[in-house]
């Protein structure tokens, strides 16, 4: 095993010393055929490389800003008092934010890792690990730059933390750029997706609704490790670029698996399609491996810093490489073109998927784990294997990113052109690969370096590897809209590549068969005219839209919410726990740093009862029965949301109640109809009557229009 690796390095570094050593040749022969000088070239390749990285560092600026002014166009926030700002951070997003508050105001950071690791201040009753549980390694890292680059005389928290935020979107903005580019080899592609990312904004990303959550501070590492694999699977790469694409995805793999709990899952869909693109040997099998190595490594050193993380040991990314591992001395043995290698090609992904799928059950059996339990049973339920009257599951499954997209996603998709031409990209893509496998499968080797005139788009590693990613991450957004925001960055990419690449227009000629014009000339003609003229359709159609929404002034205040926070602050007592939605509790959290019972995290199953016990408020339940559930949580005060209590949802059987309705089997099927049906009334609408015995367990301390709040009384009347 050994003496095989070894060999296998020894290749590697063979290669590497030939195509270094063959690169001055075929340069030097390409210069005497273009009857230029290589000092003249060299400057011409540094000029394009100077300028094509002064686009992309200036997309990625001028988006951040632009993120930047959009956010104080609709926040006001250079206007608003502390309270004000830290009330536009909604559910999870508050939590988030409120952890780097403590961060902050602990008297060292070490003391607040340890607050933050053993904390028992957020939930009643409950001591939490809340950076292995919340993943809060961006809130630790935002802490220590924001305390270590002395920002407290320069800058608000708030604005350091949300300035880092937008400066990683404008690194993912970057990053495709990049990747683009190198796929294209113009830069003309880059600039048209970052194009159509920013006129798609709306399903390119979640940073308008939400901007602490998880996949913003992740996924713009994960664009690095997509830029950098884009570049490490190009073939006659030479050994310094090979080995700096190599650093660049081992690091931004590992960063991309800290920044993110379900982050496992998504490097799942990119090991597939290495997988596929390995299986049908239209890459290199040392490179692709060695990606696989990268995976075990940052899965291992995961788990260790994730405080022993079990979901990572039983996550199917594991058991996929484990099986790819093991299987590779037989990959090997496939390609040597005999008939039982052909054979033996058909049973390798059948044999690949049989371990992973046992090899997975087995650690499933053996390691102990309930992170991702409700995400299994979600999967369930949303494919139709199974039926459910559990609130969480069903309030979970009327959750807008987790329906299947509607008709507005493809339109905006359609009208901004950009569906289009990823269809004909992708088509003209797929059908060049198809060509490709089938000559594998016949026998014949593919060629060392393709040029433009071959017309073989479907041979490039790279190319492949983002055809099948795309396909993968558009199956996953047809079924989840909230997938979209993974898929439709990488199309932005794949059809920018598509309109600017000679090379797909050659492909497409070659299959026309045209004789009238040079297909080279023609194809060149095209990679440069077809984006100049997508590129200012856009920009006459909406660079006036953004404009306009840069410059408008949203009103974006909620004076009951400020008043809620404000009352607390002044007189509820220190010790108070508040029970209520577990979004109002995450607010709350944030806002005033009183104690709660519940929290809008998914991730464990004694906050997912909690959460379930906890809305009973709107159920149709006894007051004895709610008094007994929140004191079981030692609450001391209620907040009832007029909002949820009296909510007209779009979609009858989604509102919160009539969830609660079909968990607490209240609910009546006559003629077709279903009516909700129990002795007692609904429990916010009586509350607010102020009759026994709702007085005798609660009295009312404050109210406005959208809140009312009880004090849990400690003794019960039961006078009438």
């Amino acid at each position: 095993m050994s003496s095989g690796a070894a060999d296998l390095r020894h290749r590697k570094k063979q290669n590497c010393l030939e195509s270094d050593k063959m690169a001055p040749e075929e340069r030097n022969k390409e210069n005497s055929k273009l009857g230029g000088s290589p000092k003249y070239l060299l400057i011409q390749r540094l000029a394009k490389l100077f300028f094509g990285c002064l686009a992309a560092v200036t997309s990625g600026m001028m988006y951040a800003v632009y993120l930047s002014t959009y956010h104080e166009r609709k926040f006001w926030f250079s206007s608003r008092q502390e309270l004000e700002r830290e009330i536009t951070f909604q559910g999870d997003s508050a939590i988030y934010y409120s952890f780097y508050k403590e961060l902050l105001k602990a008297p060292s950071f070490e003391r607040g890792v340890y607050e933050l690791t053993h904390n028992n201040k957020t939930v009643s009753l409950k001591t939490i690990n809340a950076v292995q549980q919340m993943t809060l390694y961006p809130e630790l890292i935002a802490s220590v730059l924001y305390q270590a680059s002395g920002s407290e005389e320069v800058i608000e928290p708030v604005y350091f933390y949300i300035g880092i935020v937008f400066g990683l979107q404008g690194i993912y903005v970057t990053a495709l750029f990049v990747t683009s580019w190198v796929m294209s080899g113009t830069w003309l592609a880059g600039m048209l997706t970052v194009a159509w990312f920013i006129i798609n904004r709306t399903d390119t990303t979640r940073i308008d609704y939400s901007i602490p959550s998880r996949e913003n501070w992740a996924l713009p590492y994960f664009a690095c490790q997509v830029a950098a694999l884009t570049g490490y699977l190009k073939k006659n790469l030479n050994c310094s670029a090979e080995k700096f694409c190599y650093l660049l995805v081992s690091a931004s793999t590992y960063t991309f698996m800290m920044m993110w709990e379900y982050s496992h899952y998504l490097l799942l869909v990119q090991a597939v399609s290495l997988f596929l693109l390995d299986s049908f040997a239209l890459a290199q099998t040392e490179k692709v491996h060695e990606v696989y190595k990268i995976y075990l490594f940052s899965l291992f050193l995961g788990y260790l810093l994730q405080f022993e993380n079990s979901a990572l040991l039983v996550s199917p990314l594991l058991s996929l490489v484990a099986a790819l591992m093991f299987s590779k001395s037989l990959q090997m043995n496939m390609k040597k073109g005999t008939f039982m290698s052909r054979l033996l090609k058909v049973m390798y992904i059948y044999l690949v998927l049989t371990i992973t799928v046992t090899l997975n059950f087995l650690l499933k059996m053996f390691v102990p784990h309930k992170e991702n339990e409700h995400l299994l049973k979600f999967i369930e339920v949303k494919l139709g294997l199974n039926t459910t009257k559990n609130f969480t599951m069903n309030w979970l499954l009327c959750q807008e990113s987790l329906q299947a997209p509607s008709q507005d996603f493809f339109l905006r998709l359609t009208q901004s052109s950009l569906l289009p031409f990823y269809i004909l990209v992708l088509i003209i893509c797929l059908f060049s690969v198809t060509q490709v496998i089938f000559r594998r499968i016949c026998g014949e080797p593919l060629k060392e370096t393709v040029k433009l005139e071959d017309g073989r788009i479907g041979e490039r590693p790279e190319i492949v590897y983002h055809v099948i990613h795309t396909i993968l991450l558009g199956c996953l957004a047809m079924y989840l809209e909230g997938m979209k925001y993974l898929w439709t960055p990488y199309v932005c990419m794949l059809a920018a590549f598509g309109v600017c690449s000679p090379e797909l227009w050659m492909t497409l000629f070659k299959w026309l068969r045209l004789k009238a014009v040079h297909p080279i000339l023609l194809a060149l003609i095209l990679s440069m005219a077809v984006p100049t003229i997508i590129g200012f359709s856009l920009w006459k159609e909406f660079f006036p839209r953004i404009m306009t929404e840069l410059s408008e002034l949203q009103e974006s205040y909620d004076p009951d919410t400020v008043e809620l926070m404000t009352w607390i602050k002044r007189q509820a007592p220190m010790a108070a726990v508040f029970a209520g939605s577990p979004q109002l509790m995450a607010v709350i959290k944030l806002c005033t740093g009183w104690m709660v019972s519940s929290l809008p995290l998914y991730n464990d199953d004694d906050l997912l009862k909690r959460n379930e016990n906890i809305y009973q408020i709107y159920s149709k339940r006894s007051a004895e029965d709610i008094y007994k559930i929140l004191t079981s949580y030692k609450a001391n005060f209620l907040v009832i949301e007029d909002s949820i209590c009296n909510e007209v949802g779009p979609v009858r059987g989604c509102r919160v109640k009539d969830l609660l309705d079909i968990a607490n089997g209240h609910v009546v099927c006559e003629e077709g109809d279903s009516y909700a049906y129990s002795k007692h009334g609904r429990f916010c609408h009586e509350i607010k009557m102020n009759y026994s015995p709702y007085v005798n367990y609660f009295t009312r301390v404050y109210w406005n229009r959208s809140y009312f709040v009880y004090r849990i009384n400690t003794v019960i009347s039961f006078q009438s």
